[in-house]
Protein backbone atom coordinates (compact mmCIF):
# COMPACT_ATOMS: atom_id res chain seq x y z
CA UNK A 1 0.00 0.00 0.00
CA UNK A 2 2.76 2.25 1.01
CA UNK A 3 4.33 1.73 -2.43
CA UNK A 4 1.16 2.57 -4.28
CA UNK A 5 0.82 5.72 -2.12
CA UNK A 6 4.79 6.86 -3.00
CA UNK A 7 4.37 6.15 -6.64
CA UNK A 8 1.28 8.01 -6.64
CA UNK A 9 2.89 10.96 -4.94
CA UNK A 10 5.76 11.04 -7.81
CA UNK A 11 2.91 10.88 -10.63
CA UNK A 12 1.41 14.17 -9.02
CA UNK A 13 3.91 15.53 -8.85
CA UNK A 14 5.42 15.42 -12.76
CA UNK A 15 1.73 16.06 -13.43
CA UNK A 16 2.14 19.30 -11.74
CA UNK A 17 4.77 20.52 -13.00
CA UNK A 18 3.38 19.30 -16.69
CA UNK A 19 0.40 20.99 -15.99
CA UNK A 20 -0.86 24.30 -14.91
CA UNK A 21 -3.41 25.35 -12.21
CA UNK A 22 -6.31 25.09 -14.32
CA UNK A 23 -5.69 21.61 -16.18
CA UNK A 24 -4.59 19.92 -12.71
CA UNK A 25 -7.92 21.05 -11.22
CA UNK A 26 -9.52 19.64 -14.13
CA UNK A 27 -7.89 16.36 -13.47
CA UNK A 28 -8.73 16.32 -9.49
CA UNK A 29 -12.37 17.33 -11.08
CA UNK A 30 -12.59 13.72 -12.93
CA UNK A 31 -11.14 11.96 -10.32
CA UNK A 32 -13.92 13.34 -7.64
CA UNK A 33 -16.49 12.85 -10.14
CA UNK A 34 -15.19 9.21 -10.68
CA UNK A 35 -15.00 8.33 -7.25
CA UNK A 36 -18.33 10.05 -6.08
CA UNK A 37 -20.55 8.58 -8.85
CA UNK A 38 -19.03 4.77 -7.82
CA UNK A 39 -19.92 5.62 -4.10
CA UNK A 40 -23.37 6.79 -5.14
CA UNK A 41 -23.73 3.90 -7.39
CA UNK A 42 -23.00 1.57 -4.97
CA UNK A 43 -25.59 2.76 -2.29
CA UNK A 44 -28.29 2.91 -4.85
CA UNK A 45 -27.10 -0.66 -5.39
CA UNK A 46 -27.35 -1.99 -2.37
CA UNK A 47 -30.88 -0.18 -1.62
CA UNK A 48 -32.21 -1.51 -4.42
CA UNK A 49 -30.80 -5.13 -4.07
CA UNK A 50 -32.07 -5.02 -0.28
CA UNK A 51 -35.69 -3.86 -1.23
CA UNK A 52 -36.15 -6.26 -3.83
CA UNK A 53 -34.95 -8.97 -1.31
CA UNK A 54 -37.08 -7.42 1.18
CA UNK A 55 -40.39 -7.57 -1.71
CA UNK A 56 -40.03 -10.90 -2.78
CA UNK A 57 -43.11 -12.88 -2.67
CA UNK A 58 -43.49 -14.66 1.05
CA UNK A 59 -46.07 -16.44 2.70
CA UNK A 60 -46.41 -13.47 5.21
CA UNK A 61 -47.62 -10.10 3.78
CA UNK A 62 -46.90 -8.02 6.59
CA UNK A 63 -43.19 -9.76 7.18
CA UNK A 64 -42.03 -6.44 5.68
CA UNK A 65 -42.53 -4.57 8.86
CA UNK A 66 -40.18 -6.24 11.01
CA UNK A 67 -37.26 -4.65 8.55
CA UNK A 68 -37.54 -0.82 9.80
CA UNK A 69 -36.64 -1.94 13.41
CA UNK A 70 -34.07 -4.31 12.58
CA UNK A 71 -32.66 -1.58 10.35
CA UNK A 72 -32.98 1.02 12.91
CA UNK A 73 -30.95 -1.13 15.42
CA UNK A 74 -28.60 -2.41 13.42
CA UNK A 75 -27.51 1.54 12.23
CA UNK A 76 -27.94 2.22 15.64
CA UNK A 77 -25.19 -0.56 16.79
CA UNK A 78 -22.49 0.32 14.37
CA UNK A 79 -22.80 4.42 15.05
CA UNK A 80 -22.16 3.54 18.92
CA UNK A 81 -19.32 0.48 17.91
CA UNK A 82 -17.39 2.59 14.65
CA UNK A 83 -18.50 5.88 15.02
CA UNK A 84 -18.23 7.59 18.56
CA UNK A 85 -22.06 6.82 18.95
CA UNK A 86 -22.53 9.85 16.57
CA UNK A 87 -22.82 10.87 12.81
CA UNK A 88 -23.21 14.25 12.03
CA UNK A 89 -26.10 14.20 9.16
CA UNK A 90 -27.10 16.63 5.98
CA UNK A 91 -25.82 19.34 4.08
CA UNK A 92 -25.31 21.06 7.50
CA UNK A 93 -22.55 19.27 8.37
CA UNK A 94 -20.86 20.11 4.59
CA UNK A 95 -21.58 23.69 5.41
CA UNK A 96 -19.68 24.08 8.83
CA UNK A 97 -16.82 22.28 6.86
CA UNK A 98 -16.88 24.94 4.46
CA UNK A 99 -16.96 27.46 7.08
CA UNK A 100 -15.29 26.89 9.78
CA UNK A 101 -12.80 24.02 9.04
CA UNK A 102 -11.65 24.97 5.87
CA UNK A 103 -13.30 22.89 3.96
CA UNK A 104 -11.75 19.56 6.04
CA UNK A 105 -13.73 16.78 6.16
CA UNK A 106 -12.74 13.68 7.93
CA UNK A 107 -11.47 10.44 5.65
CA UNK A 108 -14.35 8.35 7.73
CA UNK A 109 -17.03 10.16 6.43
CA UNK A 110 -16.00 9.13 2.71
CA UNK A 111 -17.60 5.75 3.61
CA UNK A 112 -19.93 5.90 6.87
CA UNK A 113 -22.54 7.66 5.47
CA UNK A 114 -23.25 4.93 2.94
CA UNK A 115 -22.68 2.09 5.31
CA UNK A 116 -25.31 3.90 7.74
CA UNK A 117 -28.26 5.03 4.87
CA UNK A 118 -27.67 1.52 3.07
CA UNK A 119 -29.20 -0.03 6.17
CA UNK A 120 -31.15 2.67 7.40
CA UNK A 121 -33.28 3.52 3.75
CA UNK A 122 -32.26 -0.23 2.31
CA UNK A 123 -34.67 -2.06 5.73
CA UNK A 124 -37.45 0.13 5.44
CA UNK A 125 -36.72 3.43 7.44
CA UNK A 126 -38.30 6.42 5.74
CA UNK A 127 -35.79 8.51 4.94
CA UNK A 128 -33.63 9.44 1.52
CA UNK A 129 -30.32 9.19 0.05
CA UNK A 130 -29.42 12.11 -0.98
CA UNK A 131 -28.24 13.39 1.92
CA UNK A 132 -25.90 11.06 2.44
CA UNK A 133 -24.90 11.14 -1.12
CA UNK A 134 -23.82 14.82 -0.64
CA UNK A 135 -21.98 13.95 2.70
CA UNK A 136 -19.96 10.84 0.98
CA UNK A 137 -19.27 13.19 -2.48
CA UNK A 138 -18.35 16.04 -0.58
CA UNK A 139 -16.08 14.16 2.15
CA UNK A 140 -14.42 12.53 -1.14
CA UNK A 141 -14.09 16.03 -2.92
CA UNK A 142 -12.45 17.28 0.73
CA UNK A 143 -9.65 14.22 1.13
CA UNK A 144 -8.78 14.07 -2.95
CA UNK A 145 -7.90 18.24 -2.59
CA UNK A 146 -5.90 17.15 0.54
CA UNK A 147 -4.26 14.48 -0.78
CA UNK A 148 -3.73 16.24 -4.12
CA UNK A 149 -2.47 19.26 -1.78
CA UNK A 150 -4.73 21.66 -2.49
CA UNK A 151 -5.87 24.96 -0.71
CA UNK A 152 -9.20 26.03 1.04
CA UNK A 153 -10.48 27.95 -1.93
CA UNK A 154 -9.55 24.40 -3.94
CA UNK A 155 -10.50 22.57 -1.32
CA UNK A 156 -14.17 24.33 -1.03
CA UNK A 157 -14.47 23.72 -4.99
CA UNK A 158 -13.32 20.34 -4.93
CA UNK A 159 -15.64 19.54 -2.28
CA UNK A 160 -18.98 21.15 -3.91
CA UNK A 161 -17.37 18.81 -6.53
CA UNK A 162 -18.34 15.64 -4.84
CA UNK A 163 -21.64 16.49 -4.00
CA UNK A 164 -22.47 17.41 -7.83
CA UNK A 165 -21.26 14.32 -8.51
CA UNK A 166 -22.99 12.29 -6.37
CA UNK A 167 -26.45 14.33 -6.71
CA UNK A 168 -25.83 13.75 -11.04
CA UNK A 169 -25.26 10.15 -10.36
CA UNK A 170 -28.39 9.28 -8.80
CA UNK A 171 -30.94 11.09 -10.62
CA UNK A 172 -28.61 11.12 -13.80
CA UNK A 173 -29.09 14.70 -13.63
CA UNK A 174 -25.83 16.55 -14.71
CA UNK A 175 -27.07 20.00 -14.86
CA UNK A 176 -29.06 19.43 -11.65
CA UNK A 177 -25.73 18.57 -9.75
CA UNK A 178 -23.80 21.81 -10.89
CA UNK A 179 -27.13 23.96 -9.93
CA UNK A 180 -27.30 21.77 -6.48
CA UNK A 181 -23.80 23.03 -5.67
CA UNK A 182 -23.69 25.95 -6.66
CA UNK A 183 -27.32 26.60 -4.92
CA UNK A 184 -26.75 25.00 -1.77
CA UNK A 185 -22.37 24.95 -0.87
CA UNK A 186 -21.24 27.90 -2.54
CA UNK A 187 -22.51 30.54 -1.50
CA UNK A 188 -20.42 32.88 -3.50
CA UNK A 189 -19.50 31.68 -7.30
CA UNK A 190 -17.27 32.71 -9.75
CA UNK A 191 -17.67 31.82 -13.42
CA UNK A 192 -14.40 29.35 -13.58
CA UNK A 193 -15.19 27.49 -11.11
CA UNK A 194 -18.49 26.37 -13.54
CA UNK A 195 -15.80 23.95 -15.28
CA UNK A 196 -14.54 21.71 -12.92
CA UNK A 197 -18.27 21.07 -11.61
CA UNK A 198 -19.55 19.93 -15.08
CA UNK A 199 -16.53 17.68 -15.44
CA UNK A 200 -17.19 16.15 -11.72
CA UNK A 201 -21.24 16.25 -12.40
CA UNK A 202 -20.92 14.67 -16.26
CA UNK A 203 -18.25 11.93 -14.58
CA UNK A 204 -20.53 10.85 -11.57
CA UNK A 205 -23.52 10.82 -14.53
CA UNK A 206 -21.46 8.72 -16.36
CA UNK A 207 -21.26 6.33 -13.66
CA UNK A 208 -24.48 5.54 -13.03
CA UNK A 209 -25.50 5.52 -16.70
CA UNK A 210 -22.95 2.94 -17.61
CA UNK A 211 -23.46 0.56 -14.39
CA UNK A 212 -26.97 1.12 -13.31
CA UNK A 213 -29.59 -0.40 -15.00
CA UNK A 214 -32.55 2.11 -15.67
CA UNK A 215 -35.19 0.45 -13.44
CA UNK A 216 -32.83 1.85 -10.61
CA UNK A 217 -33.00 5.29 -12.16
CA UNK A 218 -35.20 7.71 -10.96
CA UNK A 219 -37.02 8.86 -14.16
CA UNK A 220 -40.12 9.09 -16.26
CA UNK A 221 -41.83 9.67 -19.67
CA UNK A 222 -44.41 12.87 -20.08
CA UNK A 223 -47.51 11.75 -21.36
CA UNK A 224 -48.96 14.79 -21.90
CA UNK A 225 -48.01 18.24 -22.87
CA UNK A 226 -47.82 21.15 -21.07
CA UNK A 227 -51.20 23.12 -21.21
CA UNK A 228 -51.29 26.98 -20.68
CA UNK A 229 -55.01 26.49 -19.84
CA UNK A 230 -53.68 24.59 -16.30
CA UNK A 231 -51.83 28.04 -15.40
CA UNK A 232 -53.93 28.84 -12.45
CA UNK A 233 -54.18 25.62 -11.30
CA UNK A 234 -50.41 25.24 -11.07
CA UNK A 235 -50.51 28.65 -9.33
CA UNK A 236 -52.67 27.22 -6.80
CA UNK A 237 -50.38 24.35 -6.31
CA UNK A 238 -47.45 26.50 -5.85
CA UNK A 239 -48.93 27.73 -3.30
CA UNK A 240 -50.08 24.69 -1.43
CA UNK A 241 -46.27 23.52 -1.99
CA UNK A 242 -45.50 26.16 0.08
CA UNK A 243 -47.69 25.88 2.70
CA UNK A 244 -47.06 21.81 2.77
CA UNK A 245 -43.12 22.54 3.08
CA UNK A 246 -43.57 25.02 5.76
CA UNK A 247 -45.23 21.85 7.96
CA UNK A 248 -43.05 19.24 6.29
CA UNK A 249 -39.89 21.42 7.92
CA UNK A 250 -41.57 22.40 11.81
CA UNK A 251 -43.71 18.90 11.71
CA UNK A 252 -40.13 16.59 10.93
CA UNK A 253 -37.98 18.63 13.30
CA UNK A 254 -40.59 18.45 15.98
CA UNK A 255 -41.11 14.52 15.70
CA UNK A 256 -37.30 14.03 15.28
CA UNK A 257 -36.48 15.89 18.51
CA UNK A 258 -39.76 14.09 20.44
CA UNK A 259 -37.81 10.92 19.29
CA UNK A 260 -34.23 11.52 20.22
CA UNK A 261 -35.24 13.27 23.66
CA UNK A 262 -37.35 9.78 23.94
CA UNK A 263 -34.69 8.00 26.33
CA UNK A 264 -31.10 7.60 26.56
CA UNK A 265 -30.90 4.50 25.54
CA UNK A 266 -30.16 4.52 22.14
CA UNK A 267 -30.87 0.51 21.70
CA UNK A 268 -34.36 1.09 23.52
CA UNK A 269 -34.71 4.51 21.56
CA UNK A 270 -34.52 2.74 18.57
CA UNK A 271 -36.52 -0.10 19.35
CA UNK A 272 -39.58 1.97 20.38
CA UNK A 273 -39.32 4.31 16.76
CA UNK A 274 -38.74 1.21 15.11
CA UNK A 275 -42.29 -0.20 16.42
CA UNK A 276 -44.08 3.65 16.04
CA UNK A 277 -42.78 3.47 12.44
CA UNK A 278 -44.14 -0.42 11.34
CA UNK A 279 -47.52 0.82 12.43
CA UNK A 280 -47.37 3.85 10.63
CA UNK A 281 -46.53 1.60 7.78
CA UNK A 282 -48.91 -0.89 8.21
CA UNK A 283 -51.53 1.51 7.95
CA UNK A 284 -49.79 3.37 4.98
CA UNK A 285 -47.33 1.29 3.12
CA UNK A 286 -46.17 3.89 0.44
CA UNK A 287 -44.16 5.38 3.31
CA UNK A 288 -41.28 2.20 3.54
CA UNK A 289 -38.17 3.10 2.23
CA UNK A 290 -37.60 6.33 -0.34
CA UNK A 291 -40.77 5.67 -1.60
CA UNK A 292 -39.75 6.46 -5.32
CA UNK A 293 -41.86 3.28 -6.67
CA UNK A 294 -44.56 4.81 -5.45
CA UNK A 295 -43.91 8.10 -6.85
CA UNK A 296 -42.93 6.29 -10.15
CA UNK A 297 -46.96 4.70 -10.44
CA UNK A 298 -48.13 8.56 -9.44
CA UNK A 299 -45.98 10.14 -12.15
CA UNK A 300 -47.06 7.80 -14.93
CA UNK A 301 -50.79 7.78 -14.09
CA UNK A 302 -50.94 4.35 -12.24
CA UNK A 303 -52.29 5.55 -8.76
CA UNK A 304 -54.52 3.14 -7.84
CA UNK A 305 -51.38 0.74 -7.46
CA UNK A 306 -49.56 2.78 -4.73
CA UNK A 307 -52.48 0.97 -2.47
CA UNK A 308 -51.38 -2.76 -3.01
CA UNK A 309 -50.28 -3.39 0.39
CA UNK A 310 -52.49 -1.13 2.02
CA UNK A 311 -54.69 -3.84 4.24
CA UNK A 312 -58.40 -2.52 3.08
CA UNK A 313 -57.36 -1.82 -0.35
CA UNK A 314 -60.58 -3.05 -1.56
CA UNK A 315 -62.47 -0.13 0.44
CA UNK A 316 -60.79 2.66 -1.81
CA UNK A 317 -62.59 4.33 -4.45
CA UNK A 318 -61.99 8.01 -5.72
CA UNK A 319 -62.57 9.72 -2.53
CA UNK A 320 -61.19 7.20 -0.48
CA UNK A 321 -58.13 6.99 -2.55
CA UNK A 322 -57.64 10.53 -2.20
CA UNK A 323 -57.98 10.51 1.37
CA UNK A 324 -55.28 7.99 1.66
CA UNK A 325 -53.47 9.93 -0.04
CA UNK A 326 -53.86 13.14 2.38
CA UNK A 327 -53.12 11.09 4.91
CA UNK A 328 -49.87 9.86 3.50
CA UNK A 329 -49.18 13.71 2.68
CA UNK A 330 -49.66 14.46 6.61
CA UNK A 331 -47.98 11.81 7.71
CA UNK A 332 -44.61 11.19 5.76
CA UNK A 333 -42.62 14.30 7.87
CA UNK A 334 -43.45 12.55 10.91
CA UNK A 335 -42.15 8.80 9.82
CA UNK A 336 -39.17 10.88 8.44
CA UNK A 337 -38.76 12.08 11.86
CA UNK A 338 -39.04 8.86 13.62
CA UNK A 339 -36.36 7.38 11.20
CA UNK A 340 -34.04 10.37 11.97
CA UNK A 341 -34.82 11.11 15.08
CA UNK A 342 -33.89 7.05 16.64
CA UNK A 343 -30.28 7.31 15.40
CA UNK A 344 -31.26 6.22 11.14
CA UNK A 345 -29.10 8.02 8.86
CA UNK A 346 -31.04 9.76 5.59
CA UNK A 347 -32.14 12.95 4.61
CA UNK A 348 -35.27 14.72 3.85
CA UNK A 349 -34.22 15.56 -0.52
CA UNK A 350 -36.07 12.04 -1.41
CA UNK A 351 -38.82 12.27 1.19
CA UNK A 352 -39.43 15.89 0.11
CA UNK A 353 -39.91 14.86 -3.48
CA UNK A 354 -42.33 12.08 -2.01
CA UNK A 355 -44.60 14.80 -0.78
CA UNK A 356 -44.50 17.15 -3.56
CA UNK A 357 -45.57 13.98 -6.05
CA UNK A 358 -48.07 13.11 -3.88
CA UNK A 359 -49.52 16.66 -3.12
CA UNK A 360 -49.62 17.12 -6.93
CA UNK A 361 -51.37 14.05 -7.62
CA UNK A 362 -54.44 15.45 -4.37
CA UNK A 363 -55.00 18.47 -6.14
CA UNK A 364 -55.29 16.86 -9.70
CA UNK A 365 -57.39 14.00 -8.87
CA UNK A 366 -59.61 15.70 -6.53
CA UNK A 367 -60.33 18.56 -9.79
CA UNK A 368 -60.87 15.38 -12.12
CA UNK A 369 -63.40 13.87 -9.14
CA UNK A 370 -65.31 16.57 -9.65
CA UNK A 371 -66.09 15.85 -13.75
CA UNK A 372 -65.54 19.65 -14.59
CA UNK A 373 -62.22 19.53 -15.15
CA UNK A 374 -59.21 17.43 -16.95
CA UNK A 375 -56.42 18.20 -15.30
CA UNK A 376 -52.93 15.83 -16.47
CA UNK A 377 -51.99 13.88 -13.07
CA UNK A 378 -48.80 12.76 -14.03
CA UNK A 379 -47.75 16.24 -15.41
CA UNK A 380 -49.37 17.62 -11.45
CA UNK A 381 -47.28 14.90 -9.21
CA UNK A 382 -44.12 16.34 -11.44
CA UNK A 383 -44.46 19.72 -11.10
CA UNK A 384 -45.52 19.11 -6.90
CA UNK A 385 -42.17 17.01 -6.35
CA UNK A 386 -40.88 20.44 -7.60
CA UNK A 387 -42.22 22.78 -5.27
CA UNK A 388 -42.06 20.71 -2.58
CA UNK A 389 -38.55 19.92 -2.37
CA UNK A 390 -38.29 24.33 -3.56
CA UNK A 391 -39.90 24.66 -0.19
CA UNK A 392 -38.35 22.21 1.88
CA UNK A 393 -34.41 22.41 0.61
CA UNK A 394 -34.47 26.24 -0.34
CA UNK A 395 -33.32 25.36 -3.73
CA UNK A 396 -35.79 26.41 -6.64
CA UNK A 397 -32.97 26.23 -9.80
CA UNK A 398 -32.06 22.82 -8.22
CA UNK A 399 -36.15 21.82 -8.05
CA UNK A 400 -36.33 23.40 -11.54
CA UNK A 401 -33.68 21.51 -13.37
CA UNK A 402 -33.99 18.44 -11.81
CA UNK A 403 -37.61 17.06 -12.53
CA UNK A 404 -36.55 19.07 -16.12
CA UNK A 405 -33.69 16.67 -16.71
CA UNK A 406 -34.93 13.53 -15.16
CA UNK A 407 -38.57 13.70 -17.69
CA UNK A 408 -35.99 13.73 -20.27
CA UNK A 409 -37.33 17.29 -21.10
CA UNK A 410 -38.06 21.15 -20.74
CA UNK A 411 -41.69 20.97 -21.83
CA UNK A 412 -42.75 21.29 -17.87
CA UNK A 413 -40.44 23.81 -17.43
CA UNK A 414 -42.87 27.02 -17.29
CA UNK A 415 -45.66 25.34 -14.70
CA UNK A 416 -41.92 23.95 -12.87
CA UNK A 417 -40.60 27.84 -12.98
CA UNK A 418 -43.99 29.00 -11.56
CA UNK A 419 -44.46 26.57 -8.85
CA UNK A 420 -40.88 26.50 -7.36
CA UNK A 421 -40.79 30.14 -6.94
CA UNK A 422 -43.76 30.39 -5.44
CA UNK A 423 -43.30 27.95 -3.10
CA UNK A 424 -39.75 29.10 -1.94
CA UNK A 425 -40.79 32.94 -2.03
CA UNK A 426 -43.94 31.36 0.56
CA UNK A 427 -41.23 29.69 3.24
CA UNK A 428 -38.47 32.59 2.73
CA UNK A 429 -41.38 34.56 3.81
CA UNK A 430 -41.87 32.89 7.26
CA UNK A 431 -38.86 31.38 7.66
CA UNK A 432 -35.00 32.66 6.32
CA UNK A 433 -33.31 29.51 6.24
CA UNK A 434 -33.93 25.81 5.69
CA UNK A 435 -34.53 23.68 8.24
CA UNK A 436 -30.81 21.67 8.25
CA UNK A 437 -29.41 24.87 8.41
CA UNK A 438 -31.05 27.31 10.38
CA UNK A 439 -29.68 26.85 13.66
CA UNK A 440 -25.86 26.81 12.16
CA UNK A 441 -26.64 29.57 9.78
CA UNK A 442 -28.71 32.02 13.33
CA UNK A 443 -25.43 31.04 15.46
CA UNK A 444 -23.08 31.99 12.51
CA UNK A 445 -21.77 28.56 11.52
CA UNK A 446 -21.85 28.33 8.01
CA UNK A 447 -22.15 30.96 4.90
CA UNK A 448 -25.59 32.06 3.92
CA UNK A 449 -25.83 34.24 1.01
CA UNK A 450 -24.96 37.48 3.13
CA UNK A 451 -21.31 38.38 1.42
CA UNK A 452 -20.22 40.19 4.63
CA UNK A 453 -21.60 37.94 7.26
CA UNK A 454 -19.24 35.25 5.36
CA UNK A 455 -16.09 37.10 5.62
CA UNK A 456 -16.35 38.12 9.02
CA UNK A 457 -17.88 34.35 10.17
CA UNK A 458 -14.50 33.00 8.83
CA UNK A 459 -12.39 34.49 11.70
CA UNK A 460 -13.48 34.39 15.67
CA UNK A 461 -11.86 37.48 18.34
CA UNK A 462 -8.73 35.56 19.51
CA UNK A 463 -7.37 35.82 15.49
CA UNK A 464 -7.76 39.44 16.17
CA UNK A 465 -6.20 40.41 19.22
CA UNK A 466 -3.34 42.85 19.82
CA UNK A 467 -1.76 41.55 22.56
CA UNK A 468 0.69 44.82 23.09
CA UNK A 469 -1.26 46.67 25.54
CA UNK A 470 -0.07 46.79 29.22
CA UNK A 471 -2.38 46.40 32.42
CA UNK A 472 -2.09 47.48 35.70
CA UNK A 473 -3.29 45.92 38.90
CA UNK A 474 -6.23 46.82 40.90
CA UNK A 475 -4.14 47.60 44.11
CA UNK A 476 -1.32 49.64 42.27
CA UNK A 477 -1.93 53.71 42.11
CA UNK A 478 -1.69 56.41 39.64
CA UNK A 479 1.68 57.27 39.97
CA UNK A 480 2.40 53.49 38.33
CA UNK A 481 0.05 54.14 36.01
CA UNK A 482 1.61 57.09 34.69
CA UNK A 483 5.06 54.85 35.08
CA UNK A 484 3.40 52.60 32.20
CA UNK A 485 1.90 55.76 30.43
CA UNK A 486 5.55 57.04 29.64
CA UNK A 487 6.72 54.11 28.14
CA UNK A 488 3.99 52.81 26.23
CA UNK A 489 2.52 54.34 23.09
CA UNK A 490 -1.30 53.59 23.76
CA UNK A 491 -3.80 55.35 25.33
CA UNK A 492 -6.40 52.35 26.95
CA UNK A 493 -5.23 50.28 29.20
CA UNK A 494 -6.42 46.91 31.21
CA UNK A 495 -6.67 46.77 34.51
CA UNK A 496 -6.87 43.18 36.28
CA UNK A 497 -6.11 41.75 39.56
CA UNK A 498 -3.56 39.20 41.07
CA UNK A 499 -4.87 36.28 39.40
CA UNK A 500 -4.77 38.87 35.85
CA UNK A 501 -8.69 38.43 35.81
CA UNK A 502 -10.10 41.59 33.89
CA UNK A 503 -11.81 44.23 36.33
CA UNK A 504 -11.84 47.08 33.74
CA UNK A 505 -10.10 49.46 32.19
CA UNK A 506 -8.83 52.97 32.13
CA UNK A 507 -8.45 55.19 29.24
CA UNK A 508 -6.28 58.36 28.90
CA UNK A 509 -8.57 61.16 28.63
CA UNK A 510 -10.64 60.24 31.41
CA UNK A 511 -7.32 61.19 33.63
CA UNK A 512 -5.73 63.25 31.95
CA UNK A 513 -6.89 66.06 34.70
CA UNK A 514 -5.56 63.93 37.48
CA UNK A 515 -2.22 63.47 35.52
CA UNK A 516 -1.67 67.28 36.33
CA UNK A 517 -3.32 68.27 39.16
CA UNK A 518 -0.60 69.31 41.75
CA UNK A 519 -1.80 66.32 44.19
CA UNK A 520 0.48 63.07 44.92
CA UNK A 521 -0.40 61.07 42.42
CA UNK A 522 0.52 57.69 45.27
CA UNK A 523 -2.72 58.95 46.90
CA UNK A 524 -4.99 58.38 44.05
CA UNK A 525 -6.18 54.33 44.09
CA UNK A 526 -6.08 52.77 40.39
CA UNK A 527 -9.83 51.26 41.69
CA UNK A 528 -10.61 54.96 42.20
CA UNK A 529 -10.40 55.68 38.52
CA UNK A 530 -11.13 52.27 36.70
CA UNK A 531 -14.17 51.80 34.44
CA UNK A 532 -16.63 49.24 33.16
CA UNK A 533 -15.82 49.00 29.30
CA UNK A 534 -19.10 49.24 26.88
CA UNK A 535 -18.58 45.72 26.24
CA UNK A 536 -16.47 42.45 26.48
CA UNK A 537 -15.58 39.81 24.06
CA UNK A 538 -15.01 36.41 24.22
CA UNK A 539 -11.66 34.87 22.74
CA UNK A 540 -13.96 32.61 20.63
CA UNK A 541 -16.83 34.84 19.37
CA UNK A 542 -17.62 35.06 16.54
CA UNK A 543 -16.85 38.38 14.63
CA UNK A 544 -20.69 38.78 13.50
CA UNK A 545 -21.07 39.08 17.16
CA UNK A 546 -18.18 41.59 17.58
CA UNK A 547 -19.04 43.98 15.23
CA UNK A 548 -22.98 43.87 16.52
CA UNK A 549 -21.56 44.89 19.99
CA UNK A 550 -18.70 47.48 18.73
CA UNK A 551 -22.13 49.33 16.89
CA UNK A 552 -24.21 49.04 19.47
CA UNK A 553 -21.92 50.65 22.04
CA UNK A 554 -20.03 52.53 19.07
CA UNK A 555 -16.71 51.30 20.31
CA UNK A 556 -13.56 51.56 18.91
CA UNK A 557 -11.87 48.86 21.42
CA UNK A 558 -13.29 46.44 23.26
CA UNK A 559 -11.25 43.84 25.66
CA UNK A 560 -11.16 40.00 24.80
CA UNK A 561 -11.06 37.63 27.72
CA UNK A 562 -10.93 34.23 28.01
CA UNK A 563 -13.29 31.68 29.54
CA UNK A 564 -11.58 32.48 33.19
CA UNK A 565 -12.12 35.84 32.55
CA UNK A 566 -8.79 36.32 32.21
CA UNK A 567 -7.39 39.62 30.05
CA UNK A 568 -5.82 38.47 26.55
CA UNK A 569 -5.46 42.05 24.61
CA UNK A 570 -7.57 44.47 23.09
CA UNK A 571 -9.64 43.85 19.59
CA UNK A 572 -9.80 47.23 17.36
CA UNK A 573 -11.92 48.01 14.35
CA UNK A 574 -9.14 49.20 12.22
CA UNK A 575 -7.81 45.50 12.94
CA UNK A 576 -11.04 44.01 11.83
CA UNK A 577 -11.13 46.61 8.85
CA UNK A 578 -7.64 45.07 7.63
CA UNK A 579 -8.50 41.57 8.08
CA UNK A 580 -12.00 42.22 6.42
CA UNK A 581 -9.52 43.53 3.41
CA UNK A 582 -7.56 40.95 3.65
CA UNK A 583 -10.28 38.36 2.57
CA UNK A 584 -12.05 40.39 0.38
CA UNK A 585 -8.74 40.24 -2.30
CA UNK A 586 -8.45 36.51 -1.46
CA UNK A 587 -11.66 36.05 -2.93
CA UNK A 588 -10.80 36.60 -6.68
CA UNK A 589 -10.84 34.09 -9.17
CA UNK A 590 -8.82 30.92 -7.68
CA UNK A 591 -7.15 30.90 -11.14
CA UNK A 592 -6.25 34.69 -11.76
CA UNK A 593 -3.10 34.23 -9.19
CA UNK A 594 -1.29 31.59 -11.65
CA UNK A 595 -2.20 34.07 -14.97
CA UNK A 596 -1.22 37.61 -13.32
CA UNK A 597 2.59 35.58 -12.88
CA UNK A 598 2.56 34.59 -16.52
Amino acid sequence: MKKIVLLYQQFLNRLRQKTNRLQFMMYAAVITGLIAGLGAVLLKTIVHFLQAWINRPVQHDYIYLVFPIIGLLITVFITNRFFNGYIERGVGMVLRAIARKSAFIPLSDTYKHIITSSITVGLGGSAGLEAPIVATGSAIGSNTARIHGMEYRERSLLLACGAAAGIAAVFNAPIAGVIFAIEILLTETIVSYFIPLMIASVTGALCSRIILQESFLFNFRLREAFDYNNVPFYILLGFAAGFISLYYSRLFKKAEKGVHHMTRNSYARAAVAGILLAAILFLFPPLFGEGYATVSMLANDQATQIAEKFFAREYLNDWTLLAFVGAIILLKPVAAGITLGAGGNGGNFAPSLFVGAYLGFFLSRMANNTKWLQLPEGNFSLVGMAGVLSGVMYCPLTAIFLIAEITNGYELFIPLMIVSAISFFIVKHFEPYSMETRQLAIEGQIFTHRKEDNILNQFTAGSFIQDKYDSIGIDNNLADLIVIINKSDRNIFAVTDKDNRYVGIIELNDIKKKIFEPVNHQQIAIKSIVRKAAATIQEEESMKKVMEKMDITQSWYLPVLNKERQFLGFLSKTRIFEKYREALANQADIYESESDHQ
